[in-house]
């Protein structure tokens, strides 16, 4: 998706719980180890844009978890949307550019993933391979991933 703003964009970033794993997948343009996730399109909400990204990146249909959404009845103008477990703001790029971050956990049915590239390497990582750490994930993943774990591994 091409930036909506030079300089700051919102995107989605999706800890996926299955079982006793997190999924991350290898970042093919920072070459890190991340969680699915990407930017939020004109035409969709935070939640929308979390589900469609990681359908698309993945091919998981999740469950978002979080707090209760009050019970207020929408309409056409007006609706509740799942909050993010987390927000963050951070610099994308060396040119200063931005995102913020609506940080989401969720549980999938299945581990069975069908990447939108079959050359993006994706695994499925148990609280002790974060621990570990031999992939080198960057610092801020680790603990939302393991915070993840916590909060929704069976």
């Amino acid at each position: 998706m091409a930036h909506i703003h030079e300089k700051i964009d919102f995107t989605v970033t999706v800890f996926v719980v299955y079982r006793h794993k997190v999924l991350l997948r290898k970042h093919e343009k920072y070459g890190l180890w991340l969680a699915p996730g990407g930017h939020v399109e004109l035409d969709e909400d935070p939640t929308q844009a979390a589900l469609r990204e990681v359908k698309e990146e993945v091919g998981l249909d999740l469950i978002l978890v979080g707090n209760p959404i009050p019970p207020i009845v929408g309409t056409k103008r007006y609706r509740q949307l799942l909050p993010p477990k987390y927000l963050n703001r951070h610099i994308a790029d060396n040119n200063g550019h931005e995102h913020v971050d609506s940080v989401y956990f969720a549980r999938s049915e299945t581990d069975v993933i069908i990447p939108e590239d079959p050359s993006d390497e994706c695994r499925w990582l148990t609280k002790e391979e974060v621990e570990k750490n031999e992939l080198s994930i960057p610092e801020d993943v680790r603990w939302y991933a393991l915070d993840a774990l916590k909060e929704l591994a069976s």
